[in-house]
């Protein structure tokens, strides 16, 4: 993938998150102290109701290069439960342009930052579609299956938009947009 490409997923993905903080003023008999901020009203912090997603990812960025390396692309369906526990599907093609899918269980991990709009995410599960000759690429390969585990950063645009990057092990990361599916 061009450098340009891999600049404007970035830039995608952290657009809002240098929206200022608002500043909050001492009452006036209170004493002198530093002023407060507050972050802006989070958008999705902990859903009343399962929430579904779909997800899409149109950019990777891989940390090596390999000349048997191919775009990569996703798509998926994703549900959180109110305690934040999530589990979804995913297809795509893989890094060597394999059709492949991950099954995975996970929690979203909200609250934990003066920016609440900021989420992070696990997820553990199986993977499918790393076949030979490339079935040496991911560990644990057997036949095809393979363990998988997904770490996540992410912002909440808006109560209906977020996106994400998801690092890919050793690999990569991937850029993810998640939108609610009403």
């Amino acid at each position: 993938m061009k450098f340009p490409a891999l600049a404007s997923a970035v830039c995608a993905c952290g657009v809002s998150i240098c929206t200022p903080a608002q500043t909050v003023p001492a009452a006036p008999d209170a004493p002198e102290a530093p002023p407060a901020t507050v972050a802006a009203p989070a958008a999705d912090v902990a859903p009343a109701a399962d929430v579904w997603r779909l997800m899409y990812s149109p950019a990777t960025y891989h940390y090596s290069r390999d000349p048997d390396h191919r775009y990569v692309w996703m798509v998926g369906l994703e549900r959180e439960r109110p305690n934040g526990v999530v589990s979804g599907l995913t297809y795509f093609s893989n890094s060597f342009g394999q059709p492949s899918a991950y099954a995975y269980v996970g929690q979203r991990l909200t609250d934990f930052s003066d920016w609440n709009r900021l989420y992070a995410q696990w997820t553990a599960g199986l993977i499918y579609g790393y076949k030979a000759p490339f079935d040496d690429k991911v560990p644990l390969n057997y036949k095809g299956f393979s363990p998988g585990l997904v770490l996540t950063v992410g912002w909440q645009l808006t109560p209906a938009l977020s996106t994400q990057v998801n690092v890919l092990g050793n690999s990569a990361l991937m850029f993810q947009v998640s939108a609610v599916v009403p």
